[in-house]
């Protein structure tokens, strides 16, 4: 019952975490032009994956696609493979999980259906991986770009859309841990509940077989002398 309450928990921590990983993708403020230093504000820059924007101070926003996937920054591709890699592995993961929990209908044996559940944990601390990696690696080079003081461009900040990437990512962690560790509780009640009792069983039939058999042989007696 325990194992089976743990898979459940399991399941939701991870599936939140997978839909706060591809909410992600489409959210726009990934980074946030910072007013550190500024004393006017007149337009606010934002951008994300896809994208970049201004805002001026009446509200009206002005987008623009990135041009060419090949002529963009090592780091935005590198982010964007990341990203699609966290959400594909998320979706797989949810899958195997649902196939693998023990109060699903379908997977096959507990035993299958143990090894089901440990391999939608693993995918699912890929996804989690692949997603922490790409937000890191995304605020790495905003924060690098700000601390430099030879940066003379546009300076940026963290924008919300990290923080729920590396929330979710930490979901699908927690979650594809607990996956794992059910296939250990698994494997130890099995081992419990088979416990040999071989030698009970035989030991028992030996005697049940001894006594069944009649006593045979003539009666003996004794005189007074029999114990002199």
């Amino acid at each position: 019952m325990a194992s089976t309450s743990a898979e459940i928990i399991a399941f939701l921590l991870t599936i939140s975490g997978w839909v706060l990983v591809s909410s992600t993708l489409p959210t726009d403020y990934w980074k946030v032009s910072t007013i550190d230093g500024t004393v006017i504000t007149t337009a606010t820059f934002w951008a994300n994956l896809w994208k970049t924007c201004v805002t001026d101070s009446t509200g009206v926003s002005n987008c623009k696609d990135f041009p060419s996937m090949l002529a963009l920054d090592g780091y935005i591709q590198a982010c964007r493979g990341l990203m699609i890699s966290a959400v594909c592995l998320g979706f797989f993961g949810a899958v195997f999980g649902l196939v693998g929990m023990k109060c699903t209908k379908v997977g096959g044996s507990d035993k299958t259906k143990a090894k089901i559940a440990c391999l939608s944990g693993l995918i699912f601390i890929l996804s989690g991986l692949c997603s922490m990696t790409s937000c890191s690696l995304y605020a790495n080079r905003i924060t690098s770009e700000f601390f430099d003081p030879s940066f003379v461009a546009q300076k940026y900040e963290l924008g919300a859309a990290l923080f729920i990437g590396w929330a979710g990512a930490s979901l699908c962690i927690i979650g594809g841990i607990i996956f794992c560790f059910s296939i250990a509780e698994n494997s130890n009640s099995a081992r419990r509940g088979y416990a040999y009792n071989g030698a009970t069983s035989v030991m028992s039939s030996r005697t049940k077989v001894h006594n069944s058999v009649p006593d045979k042989s003539p009666p003996k007696h004794f005189d007074k002398n029999a114990y002199v």
